[in-house]
């Protein structure tokens, strides 16, 4: 039986684009060498492909990795997943709801603040 979300660590986005010709192999060496996090533990790891329409989860599930993969169909159809090619990001149960609805996982900017001006 698959893992409940709720039942995770931590989930991490792998920011920017991935090779999603890799399978957990390559995955795992990822979140290893260059996060430098085990892929062992108990977190699922994202990973987004540069057209920003196929994702891939990893997971360690007691006795070998589970390997989720989600391929948007339709026109126009992307995740938004952040394009800064920052190393790995934390993200809650929430974000990867609104993540997986097509939403941005950040807020949207509001506007910034306004300082009154004198108009003598």
């Amino acid at each position: 039986m698959l893992k409940d979300i709720t039942n995770y660590d931590g989930i991490y986005l792998a920011c920017g684009a991935t090779d999603l010709r890799l399978s957990v192999d390559g995955l795992s060496i990822i979140v290893k060498q260059k996060f430098e996090m085990d892929p062992f533990g108990n977190y699922l790891f994202l990973f987004c492909n540069k057209s920003r329409n196929r994702l891939k989860g990893l997971s360690w599930d007691r006795n070998g990795f589970v390997l989720y993969y989600k391929r948007l169909d339709g026109a126009g159809a992307r995740f938004q997943w952040p394009k800064e090619p920052a190393d790995v990001r934390t993200i809650t149960i929430r974000q990867l709801r609104l993540l997986m609805e097509g939403m941005s996982i950040d807020p949207p900017k509001g506007f910034g603040e306004v300082k009154a001006r004198d108009f003598c």
